[in-house]
């Protein structure tokens, strides 16, 4: 064992060197952390929690998380129950969906295109579904503009032990934004059923919220069928 004993001149000048040392260091970290503070403080705007009583005995919530990117991505659980008067649950009432989205949007000064996946898992009933859609809007003309969407929708149910069904669908619709008016058509095909399904229809902007809505279901086939709707929307 070795015991040195002496006097160091250059203490001092790594004194000073370390004391700077370390306050670049501290400097540093607090640079790092105050992104993750401010982070935090935003940190409300990125949990979803949504309760809703949707009558006297029946209550829903939606809770989960959302992280704002260039893929905007969310998940998160649909949670509902209903019960008697005597407080015993109704059959069939419990509600435990799982559920994420992951999506992205590209505005340009001429219109916008969003793309993106959703999957949904009813953890109760064994089933599930993976959907992928595209839509995009655009100017057409200085009077008219154009909105088109597609989708394919992968279905599954373990517990009935049903097939896997694909169902893909494509949507059209022409927008007069000077009058409200706006025309659009569909179609849809499974591979469960064979189906084939097509719908046109019709909407005017009456009021800034009210709408009144036209449509015909498989227009080219004897089982065509219509519907004409007054709608109503408020938002607060």
């Amino acid at each position: 064992m070795r015991c040195r004993v002496g006097f160091d001149a250059a203490a001092p000048v790594r004194s000073k060197r370390s004391y700077f040392m370390t306050t670049f260091k501290i400097a540093c970290i607090l640079f790092a952390i105050l992104p993750s503070l401010t982070a935090a403080a935003r940190a409300d705007d990125l949990v979803i929690w949504s309760p809703a009583k949707l009558s006297d005995r029946s209550y829903k919530a939606t809770v989960g998380f959302r992280l704002p990117a260039e893929w905007e991505t969310s998940a998160g659980a649909d949670i509902a129950l209903a019960s008697t008067k005597s407080g015993a649950l109704l059959p069939d009432s419990e509600q435990a969906m799982l559920w994420g989205r992951i999506s992205r949007t590209n505005v340009t000064p001429a219109g916008q295109s969003q793309q993106g996946a959703s999957v949904r898992v009813d953890t109760l009933r064994g089933s599930g579904a993976l959907t992928l859609s595209r839509s995009r809007s655009w100017i057409l003309s200085d009077s008219l503009d154009m909105q088109s969407s597609r989708s394919i929708s992968v279905q599954y149910d373990a517990v009935e032990a049903r097939q896997a069904s694909v169902t893909a669908s494509q949507a059209l619709k022409l927008i007069h934004p000077w009058t409200g008016t706006s025309l659009s058509a569909g179609t849809g095909i499974s591979n469960a059923s064979g189906d084939f399904s097509s719908t046109v229809g019709v909407s005017q902007a009456i009021l800034p919220n009210l709408n009144l809505d036209a449509s015909v279901s498989n227009p080219f086939s004897g089982g065509e069928a219509g519907s004409v709707n007054l709608r109503y929307r408020v938002q607060w």
